[in-house]
């Protein structure tokens, strides 16, 4: 992740702060040493809710929009999830320019990882996760985030298609041939570079022999065996 150092010269940096902002408590600097000496100590609740003072009560000084991403960073490390993203949307709004904007990106991806749960369950977090890593590669291509977005772009297609994979097994063994044909020509069009795809392919010749077609059933044996041939469902074909 991110590798943040509270920069020596953050003092003079403080005096820039605007003539229209809240009357502070506290002065920046202060607040800034407890949140990283709290950041440092691993309490980091208390670390984001001290960066988040930082940035409410100088709004305009430029390093609010570091506060932020340091609370975001924080909430994420405390497994507040939800409120990391509520964080990154506030940048989002008020930092559209900033240099961190591709690490946020990356961030809000993360936040949603991190609650994707198994195959079984509910896809959305997957769903939310695979748009945020997708944005940043396709946006920040260059950015030295965008190579593990892609990794988890594949990681998370795999989690997708697993999930379809698993809905299809279980209307194939209710014999309900129509929508696990629907479910696998999904796997096979729109997800071709999972490890999913060879089943796919093996349990359609399956359901299209079931339902009595043999031609597409042959067509799709053909398929798997030009396009994966040392595939183990290869293997198992007869």
């Amino acid at each position: 992740m991110k590798k943040i150092v509270l920069l020596l010269s953050i003092c003079g940096l403080l005096a820039a702060c605007g003539g229209n902002e809240i009357t502070p408590e506290r002065p920046l600097e202060d607040i800034y040493a407890d949140a990283y000496q709290a950041f440092n100590k691993k309490n980091y609740e208390e670390a984001a809710d001290l960066f988040q003072m930082a940035e409410t009560q100088y709004p305009s000084n430029p390093w609010a929009a570091d506060a932020l991403v340091m609370m975001a960073y924080s909430r994420y490390l405390d497994n507040d999830f939800a409120g990391s993203i509520l964080v990154i949307d506030r940048y989002m709004r008020f930092h559209p320019g900033h240099r961190d904007v591709p690490y946020m990106m990356y961030l809000r991806g993360m936040n949603y990882y991190h609650q994707v749960s198994d195959v079984r369950r509910d896809p959305e977090m997957s769903a939310y996760a695979l748009q945020s890593f997708q944005q940043l590669a396709d946006r920040f291509p260059n950015s030295e985030y965008a190579k593990n977005a892609k990794n988890k772009i594949l990681i998370l297609k795999n989690y997708v298609a697993g999930k379809v994979m698993y809905a299809a097994r279980n209307d194939m063994q209710n014999e309900n041939w129509t929508s696990a044909i629907t479910r696998l020509q999904s796997v096979v069009s729109g997800a071709q570079e999972t490890v999913m795809t060879p089943e796919a392919m093996f349990r359609l010749s399956e359901c299209y022999k079931a339902i009595g077609l043999p031609e597409q059933s042959a067509g799709f044996v053909e398929m798997l065996r030009k396009n994966f041939p040392d595939s183990e469902w290869t293997k198992k074909l007869k």
